[in-house]
This record gives structure tokens, C-alpha cells and sequence, in this order.
């Protein structure tokens, strides 16, 4: 399974092609309302809750938890990647229906993937997750916010380097995603300000204000 965090497209694997019949209108519906999500989510946009519960709502009319999971592990994601330190309480209601990929990367986010689970994650993972933790590695993740997923994990296991932190901040700011890069930078603010490099923690500072103008 090699899905993304920002998307659906993989997950909708059942979508009609070809000569194949039309696809069933939730497989669309859901799709673009979660895309809509994301987009909000990383943006500070508080129209993200009512995109999700949209798309939520068409794939739990499948009966099918797997999409369901996959939909709340995309909503974690994108929490990890923001540096929410918060448990995914919508996919542990369904974990106990989800299929064994979906709980690796469950257990993944949640900072605590096994060995035996790392064959199990989206590729642009496997490194990281089996122990390559430097920004060399992040940065031979392609997806922006697979990267910053990745960096996320590493921060809640406390194994985030000063590059990892620069390597993050740098992805969202070319992203122009407020959220994560808010969270970032207000994370290199504080490790400046308790190295004592006051015009640094400064610098930092002033970057954090004019990239919540507007919100």
C-alpha cells in the first residue's frame, strides 16, 4: 500500500475507468472534500472540520472501515505534520476493523511503529521509520507533506535535529501551509531562545507574525 496523507485518489482504488460503469458518486464527493480538507487544515482555514465531516460522511455510507480509517489516519497526518501531539481517537474507535496496514501507520503517527510493522507503511516512510532519522532522509521524501509527517514523528520521539526542524519549516513556507509552519518555526523560537541566542529567537519571532497576518 503506498498511499498519501493528502490525498484519496489511492484509497478510492475501486474509482471506474475505461469501460468500466460510472463511479458511484460518494467516490468523487469523498475524494474532494477530503482534498479540501487537507488543504484547509495546513492553510489555519476553519472551514477544514466541515470539509472532513463531508467526506467522512460519504465513505461511512460504504459500511466499510477501512475507508474510514484511511480517511481519520489522513486527518492525523495532517495533525502530525502540524505538530498536534494529540492520540487519533477516530481511527482507534475503528481499529479493531481496520486492515493491518492502516494500524501500522496508525502506530506510526502515533510514535510508536514496531519493526515488524515497517514493511507494512507507504514506502516513502520505510526509511525513516526503520531508523534512518536525518534530513538527508526527509529530504528524499518527494511529497511535502509526507516529509513533514515524517519530521513530526521524529519530533514526538524526541529525535528531531536542528535541520530537521530548518528542513520542516523551509517545506511548509514553500507550501504557504500557516498551520505547520507556525508550528515549526514557534518550535526553533523556543530551542534559540534556551541556547540564549536572543536575536535569532527574535528573528524567528518576527517571521511567526508576518506569516499569521491574514488569519
Amino acid at each position: 500500500m503506498s498511499w498519501r496523507p493528502a490525498a484519496l485518489a489511492l484509497l478510492l482504488a475501486l474509482a471506474a475507468c475505461g469501460s468500466q460503469p460510472p463511479a458511484p458518486g460518494w467516490q468523487g464527493s469523498a475524494h474532494d472534500s477530503l482534498g479540501r480538507f487537507t488543504t484547509a487544515y495546513l492553510k489555519g482555514d476553519s472551514r477544514a472540520d466541515s470539509e472532513f465531516q463531508r467526506a467522512r460522511g460519504e465513505l461511512a455510507s460504504t459500511g466499510q472501515a477501512g475507508l474510514v480509517a484511511r480517511a481519520e489516519l489522513t486527518r492525523c497526518a495532517a495533525m502530525v505534520a502540524s505538530l498536534v501531539q494529540e492520540p487519533c481517537e477516530g481511527f482507534e474507535r475503528l481499529r479493531a476493523d481496520a486492515p493491518a496496514p492502516e494500524r501500522a501507520y496508525a502506530d506510526y503517527l502515533a510514535g510508536r511503529v514496531a519493526p515488524t510493522q515497517v514493511a507494512l507503511l507507504p514506502p516513502q516512510y520505510r526509511a525513516v521509520a526503520g531508523g534512518r532519522e536525518d534530513a538527508a532522509a526527509l529530504q528524499a521524501i518527494g511529497d511535502p507533506l509526507s516529509r513533514l509527517v515524517a519530521a513530526g514523528v521524529l519530533f514526538r520521539n524526541g529525535r528531531a535535529s536542528p535541520q530537521v526542524l530548518t528542513l520542516a519549516s523551509d517545506t511548509a513556507s514553500q507550501q504557504g501551509w500557516r498551520r505547520p509552519l507556525l508550528a515549526w518555526l514557534g518550535v526553533q523560537a523556543q530551542r534559540a531562545e534556551r541556547a540564549g541566542a536572543r536575536d535569532e529567537a527574535e528573528r524567528i519571532r518576527r517571521r511567526m507574525q508576518l506569516a499569521g497576518e491574514g488569519r
